[in-house]
């Protein structure tokens, strides 16, 4: 995959109830096997990176990942594929620097 016919996009994933880190991992394979999928179906799509949201009790509450990928809707089809929310993707701007 060349980064020169991808951009970054930014996906907020709530979800509905918490989960364990357990379920956290079921999601993450999940997710790889979708992004092997769609790459073997030609589509350019990489994952780069996940924050996690918890609550007080340490359950996860959502995350926030950073993909990179030909368009949106790579990014809405993967996220269907491993049945994981993308409840509002938007194209990275430049970061911010200073402290």
């Amino acid at each position: 995959m060349s980064d020169q016919t991808t951009d970054d996009y930014l996906i907020l994933r709530e979800l509905d109830e918490p989960i364990t880190r357990a379920e956290l991992a079921d999601a993450a394979d999940a997710s790889g096997e979708a992004l092997s999928e769609l790459r073997d179906e030609g589509v350019e799509i990489r994952w780069v990176e996940s924050e996690v949201l918890t609550d007080d009790d340490e359950r996860v509450v959502g995350t926030f990942c950073h993909y990179r990928a030909e368009d949106e809707d790579a990014v809405h089809e993967h996220a269907d594929r491993a049945g994981l929310p993308a409840t509002k993707v938007t194209k990275r701007g430049e970061p911010l620097s200073g402290e």
